[in-house]
């Protein structure tokens, strides 16, 4: 009754060859990128295509297998392979931190940080609504734009001194603004911002590929009475007691609070 690991001694990696021409190229990567099947082991494929005098590697991981950190180490790991170095074996692989997470001794352990997020995020939780040109559709969609822009030389100049200033981070200055501004947007003074941390907490873990990225509620009050600055000490404050809790995974935090599920947002 119990979810167990099993671990497979062999495996085929699905790996494709093709020479196309140069607009082939698309249509081809397109079709690559397709759904695994979760039963079936490995959830990674790799392809390699040759086209006029470019090579192309392409892989393609499913995001129960990897995180953002871990495209980063398997390119690390891929550019010191082609230049002729040979790799250290990372001290612990995804298995061992999967044993470890579930282990009597862990499980005890996380009591405390069990403790802090329920206290944390006691009490009535802020719904954020914020006034939108369309309705909020009943089941929650990923579609939408993107909008990207540069902060010129004399903003972040100010920025980062505000940070020097009050003893802060450039991630925790924008953590205060970006609730600031939620908060005047919707009138409401709890705000619960969600964050990705990549659950690396062990030094061991840092060149280990696998799914270890973890979500972060961070919830700041940016009550009208106070000062920016006074504020900002808040968020500090909670960033650096949240951030020394991330080993308690999100999904229990929501399983222990009890919260009502509405599918057109986020459970936090």
């Amino acid at each position: 009754g119990d979810v167990v690991q099993i671990i497979h001694d062999t495996w085929e990696l699905e790996f494709n060859y093709q020479k196309l021409p140069s607009d082939g190229i698309r249509p081809y990567v397109k079709q690559f990128i397709r759904p695994f099947h979760l039963d079936k082991a490995p959830l990674i494929r790799a392809g390699f295509i040759t086209y006029e005098d470019r090579n192309l590697l392409l892989l393609d991981v499913h995001h129960i297998a990897a995180d953002g950190v871990s495209v980063g180490i398997i390119r690390k790991e891929f550019n010191a392979l082609y230049a002729g170095h040979k790799l250290k074996q990372p001290p612990l692989q995804y298995k061992d931190y999967s044993e470890w997470q579930v282990s009597s001794g862990t499980k005890e352990a996380l009591k405390e940080q069990e403790e802090y997020w329920l206290k944390r995020l006691s009490g009535d939780l802020p719904i954020l609504n914020l006034q939108t040109d369309y309705e909020r559709p009943r089941v929650k969609s990923f579609e939408g734009s993107r909008v990207s822009f540069t902060a010129d030389e004399r903003l972040t100049s100010s920025l980062k001194s505000v940070a020097k200033e009050t003893g802060t981070t450039l991630y925790m200055v924008l953590l205060a603004v970006y609730n600031v501004m939620l908060s005047k947007y919707s009138g409401q003074q709890d705000v619960i911002i969600g964050t990705a941390e990549s659950g690396r907490s062990d030094t061991e873990l840092e060149n280990t590929v696998g799914m270890f990225v973890n979500t972060v509620a961070i919830r700041n009050f940016p009550e009208e009475h106070k000062t920016f600055r006074a504020f900002l000490e808040e968020v500090k404050h909670h960033t650096l007691k949240d951030f020394e809790n991330t080993d308690y995974q999100f999904e229990n935090i929501v399983q222990k609070l009890g919260v009502k599920r509405d599918s057109s947002r986020n459970p936090l």
